[in-house]
């Protein structure tokens, strides 16, 4: 950058700076000029070419004077001739004078003065030819024309130091020559004169322009070299860079101190010691070397110029790391010489890249390699696998329950239970895999070489044990699962994009199954998940193909069997589909965050439907954790009670565990609000998810939903099941809630569960969900038999 200044500087200098006047001397131009120096230098090359100045004249007067003998009376002619050598003389001597002999400086007066001896030489030397001319033969004027002509170019080309003065002696001798020409032979000879000295002074000023230009690049270097001197000097002394320099023996000359505390060298010792044995210590030449001194080494033999090379080295048991550049070096007579160059310690650098690098490809919370890591060791070993015709495996691992876990105890416990997750996992890898974390609650897992599968399978079954066994965190015991889906490259994908894509299918897979499990990709997944691809985009025009209905099916009281409400449940028919399980598009849509418009249309329908029927027959209707995340919730339950003329005590919302999983979320806020309107609440599959009291004394329930796998298991005698059940109507009986048992299929389930205590009872034996007009011509039965 300083020497691209400095150019700029010379060449804005000739452009701008250079001008006649300047050049010349009759202006000085103050402001950022640098004349003083241009001018000094006139006048020194003025002082060296004086004794030309004189031997020019002397001569030229000598001929002059022999020419003029022959014309004129002798005395006449050496008066003449004296006069012109004192003339001259003076002039030499005021040019050689010490008075501005190596002066840095020169005023602009001192140049404009060397006019007066241009102008006193040029009207000395105009006596020759208008004396002559009137009585001097055609020889004797074509010799006086040689003689003043050679003075004239002499005088252009020696004195062009002085432009003022060189110009002016040219001009005033050029005219005088010119007339001489025209009153001897006429004006071709004279124009052709005046043209002579024309292009003489043209040269003249070309001369003292190119001095000046020349002096100009000369002050710009210095002022360069000046610069860079001082900024090489205060990085060294600021310990930045440093200078090196070795000769043709590769040995260190003019080493700079910083240059020999880097290297741990005493300064007063370290020249002309090899420059490879400073780098590489004392065994450098027997003993193993790092390839980049092997590298250096040949590029200083074969005297190549290199950059940025960078060279590790070990003072006092200490990792440093060198970078250094360099360029051959040659005398004038184009002999090598050695190489000089400039280096730095860029340890602490590269320990901020390395520490950047690892930032990049390791989780600041586990310390396992991330993602973009896992990616690039991913595509490694499929490229081993290709190249050595292996196969390796990928396993994507999802923790089974975390998201409870970090809710309901917060992100700091769900972190470091993470990193514990981090440990265990970690604690099974051998040098073959590499465990890291996607994100998340997701890890995934390496398999370089995964030919034996059986292998692989123990890998994911042992992972699973180490995650599912307890933890003891913050006085909380934890217990969580995971779900792996495993692929194989390159049977399941020659990318990693693409292997990647087949282990989160089979991950799908192990979750589907119920988690806890592992499973390998197999093609059918992807026909699977085409298929949830064409479910998610038909899902989304169901509601406004009116392709969706709600069927209800009957609740009724479990010791009279009286009809008390119904619930109402989801249907999707597609035209080309047909009928497609809620099992199937429920988790779609809340997956898809559809669940919330299409919750809203069950609502509204389910209200304008059950205000048809007789009171007090009731209608429930299940409710998403994902609406009740929305506060605006309240808003749609009330305008839809207020639009449909339901009674709010008829209607009854069932909600899962799940929602009270999430901890800082509104979901219990709105619930409580709902409550204020005066619809009821029911908490269905109660015991089957994370069970937790408090949320149920704090909780206005109305009814507690007991699962149908507990009915089933105590119609089978199962203890735990007719425990549990036993449990759960004395809970709700001691909060004053009514029970409901789910899945009630045989006179004997409904006797039983009437023996445990439950006060009401849906399932297949009491009816199978039934559409509208079957419903409401149901709930008009029952009014009428009541009645």
């Amino acid at each position: 950058m300083i020497g691209r200044v400095s150019d700029e500087a010379t060449t804005q200098f000739a452009k701008h700076r250079i001008d006649a006047a300047a050049l010349l001397g009759l202006r000085d131009p103050v402001e950022g000029s640098n004349w003083g120096p241009i001018r000094a230098a006139q006048i020194d090359a003025a002082r060296r070419t004086a004794l030309l100045f004189l031997a020019a004249h002397l001569i030229g007067a000598s001929l002059t004077v022999l020419i003029a003998m022959k014309l004129l009376a002798p005395w006449l002619a050496a008066c003449w001739g004296g006069a012109l050598a004192a003339m001259a003389v003076g002039i030499t001597f005021k040019r050689l004078s010490p008075q501005w002999q190596g002066a840095a400086m020169v005023p602009v007066m001192v140049v404009r003065r060397t006019s007066v001896s241009g102008i006193a030489m040029g009207m000395i030397w105009t006596v020759p030819p208008l004396a002559l001319a009137p009585s001097a033969g055609p020889v004797e004027l074509l010799e006086l024309w040689v003689v003043l002509s050679m003075l004239m170019t002499a005088s252009a080309l020696a004195t062009a130091a002085l432009p003022l003065a060189t110009l002016s002696f040219l001009a005033i001798l050029g005219a005088a020559l010119a007339a001489m020409m025209f009153v001897v032979s006429g004006p071709v000879l004279a124009a052709a004169t005046a043209l002579f000295t024309l292009a003489l002074m043209v040269t003249c000023y070309a001369q003292a322009r190119g001095l000046v230009v020349m002096r100009a690049n000369e002050m710009a270097l210095a002022e360069r070299d000046e610069t860079v001197n001082l900024l090489l000097g205060t990085q060294e002394e600021q310990g930045a860079d440093w200078l090196w320099e070795i000769d043709a023996a590769r040995r260190i000359v003019r080493a700079s101190p910083r240059f020999a505390y880097v290297v741990g060298e005493d300064p007063l010792s370290i020249n002309h010691k090899p420059i490879l044995q400073v780098l590489g210590g004392s065994d450098w030449d027997n003993g193993p070397i790092d390839d980049s001194l092997r590298d250096l080494a040949e590029k200083l033999k074969r005297r190549e110029a290199f950059h940025d090379l960078l060279l590790p080295i070990r003072i006092k048991n200490e990792q440093r790391w060198l970078e250094i550049s360099a360029a051959p070096r040659f005398d004038e007579a184009g002999a090598y010489i050695g190489f000089r160059g400039v280096g730095s310690d860029v340890t602490e650098a590269r320990a901020a890249a390395e520490k950047i690098n690892h930032m990049a490809r390791f989780d600041t919370l586990t310390g396992l390699p991330n993602r973009l890591m896992i990616y690039e060791s991913l595509s490694k070993a499929l490229a081993d696998g290709e190249k050595w015709s292996t196969r390796c495996a990928f396993m994507m691992i999802d923790l089974d329950r975390f998201k409870s876990v970090n809710d309901s105890l917060g992100h700091p416990v769900g972190d470091r239970l993470l990193g514990r997750v981090a440990q265990r996992l970690g604690q099974l890898m051998s040098p073959n895999e590499l465990v890291g974390r996607l994100g998340g609650d997701e890890f995934a897992i390496v398999v370089r070489d995964a030919s034996d599968t059986q292998r692989v399978d123990l890998l994911a079954r042992r992972a699973i044990e180490a995650i599912s066994a307890p933890y003891e965190i913050d006085q909380n015991t934890l217990h969580i699962g995971a779900s792996i889906g495993i692929a194989y490259g390159p049977r399941d994908g020659r990318t990693a994009e693409t292997l990647i894509r087949s282990s989160d299918l089979a991950l799908y897979r192990s979750k589907d199954a119920g988690g806890g499990v592992f499973h390998a990709y197999e093609p059918q997944l992807h026909a699977q998940a085409e298929e949830r691809r064409v479910l998610e985009m038909a899902l989304r025009k169901a509601l406004a193909n009116d392709e969706l209905s709600l069927n209800y099916q009957p609740v009724v009281a479990a010791k009279a069997g009286a009809l008390v409400g119904f619930e109402a449940l989801l249907r999707w028919t597609h035209p080309t589909l047909g009928e497609i399980s809620p099992a199937k598009f429920i988790p779609l849509a809340e997956e898809t965050r559809l669940i919330a418009p299409i919750g809203e249309w069950v609502l509204r329908t389910a209200c304008h439907e059950a205000a048809r029927w007789a009171d007090p027959v009731r209608v429930a209707v299940n409710v998403s954790p994902e609406q009740l995340l929305n506060p605006a919730f309240v808003t749609i339950v009330a305008s839809t009670l207020a639009s449909s003329g339901l009674s709010p005590d008829r209607l009854e919302l069932e909600v899962t565990e799940s929602v009270f999983m999430r901890e800082g979320t509104c979901a219990t806020q709105v619930l409580e609000r709902i409550l204020d309107l005066g619809v009821r609440l029911s908490l269905d599959d109660f015991g089957t998810g994370y069970s937790s009291l408090g949320y149920l004394s704090r909780t206005r329930f109305s009814t507690i939903k007991i699962d149908r796998s507990f009915v089933r298991g105590a119609s089978k005698n199962k203890p735990e099941a007719i425990a549990i059940i036993r449990a759960v109507v004395a809970l709700a009986h001691s909060l004053n809630m009514a029970t409901t048992a789910e899945g009630v299929e045989t006179e004997a389930e409904h006797r039983l569960i009437t023996e445990l205590g439950c006060t009401k009872v849906q399932g297949y034996y009491f009816g199978r969900p039934l559409p509208e007009a079957e419903a409401r011509a149901l709930a008009a039965r029952a009014a009428a038999i009541a009645a």
